[in-house]
């Protein structure tokens, strides 16, 4: 799953969602370029839903990847 943040993203909002992956007991890989953060999920993404990480402030897509057959 990718996480991407809102350009005007602040810090206290990406804070809000790694504390959201954290409680969830997921891990995360941040990426961080000129105008985009990205975070990469790592763990049991079937515990969380795009839509309810797209609910939390400074979130703009989340793009959850299938899995291998």
């Amino acid at each position: 799953m990718l996480i991407v943040m809102k350009k005007g993203a602040n810090e206290e909002q990406l804070q809000q969602v790694k504390q959201y992956l954290v409680d969830k007991d997921l891990d995360f890989h941040q990426s961080t370029g000129a105008n985009r953060t990205i975070l990469g999920v790592i763990g049991d993404t079937d515990l969380i839903t795009p839509e309810e990480l797209k609910e939390l402030p400074g979130v703009l897509e989340v793009f959850k990847i299938p899995k291998e057959d």
